[in-house]
């Protein structure tokens, strides 16, 4: 079953940072390689923890590269969005490379930090959450400064540089020549080199009514789902961990696949 997320949110143009440049597209030659994917973590800490010592026990078995890729969505609506960045810009579990994507909602913290997207729109959108996981309360501050653009400021500097810098150089998604892993999907009919990004971070229904016509496997989140969902030659990965508590990663060694939980 699909459970539907809020419509995206508008971005609403100001004067401001120039747009970004489009995000990096990495490449990968997974021959040899273990990798491990990780769904919407959306500010839910103990259970990446959970979920990651379960990969590294998992790992022993195998030789060779073994990778994490993180899917996007690390902010909002979970408890922990301070805690979650932190934890994925320190160094990741021994003998593991880890690649974090980036998901709608890092692209949204970014845009109302820019100036393109406004507040309230974005404080619906999960983002009360995240400022709560960095000691700022928005509606508190709101009260104190009568000046919308000076609770704004006050909120900005609340989010540390260091924090901000990382969300900007997250890549798009990743690519073998037989596997895809992005946030929400790609556009049936466009090549992967043409893919807009916009609809790498949010597309839904096009892509799910092409999923038995895709040339690779395609691996995603986004979409909560109540268990992982294989339809076509798609895998969507988020269950929803800040409402369920349960994360979910996808293994994949070769041409085969196991799913591991942080739950269980």
């Amino acid at each position: 079953m699909l459970v539907p997320e809020p419509q995206s949110v508008s971005l609403f143009l100001r004067s401001r940072r120039p747009r970004p440049a489009p995000r990096e597209r990495l490449v990968m030659d997974m021959r040899g390689t273990v990798v491990y994917a990780i769904g919407d973590v959306h500010g839910c800490l103990d259970e990446l923890r959970a979920l990651e010592d379960k990969i590294v026990r998992d790992a022993q078995r195998f030789s060779g590269r073994k990778i994490i890729i993180m899917l996007g969505d690390y902010v909002d609506r979970g408890p922990n969005s301070r805690r979650v960045v932190e934890h994925l810009m320190a160094p990741p579990p021994k003998d593991f490379l880890r690649v974090c994507l980036a998901g709608n909602h890092e692209v949204a913290l970014l845009a109302y930090l820019d100036g393109y997207l406004s507040r309230e729109p974005w404080l619906g959108y999960g983002g009360r959450e995240t400022l709560f996981s960095y000691g700022v309360d928005p509606d508190r501050l709101a009260s104190l400064y009568g000046s919308s653009d000076e609770t704004d400021r006050r909120i900005r500097e609340a989010i540390p540089s260091s924090h901000i810098d990382f969300l900007r150089t997250l890549p798009v998604m990743v690519c073998s020549d037989e596997w895809v892993f992005v946030h929400a999907g790609i556009r049936p009919g466009v090549s992967l080199e043409a893919q807009d990004e916009t609809d790498l971070l949010n597309i839904r229904e096009e892509f799910f009514r092409a999923a038995h016509r895709l040339d690779r496997w395609v691996v995603h989140g986004h979409t909560i789902v109540d268990a992982p969902q294989r339809e076509g030659r798609r895998i969507d990965i988020d269950t929803g961990a800040f409402q369920t508590g349960r994360l979910t990663a996808l293994r994949i060694v070769g041409k085969y696949g196991r799913l591991l939980s942080s739950q269980g």
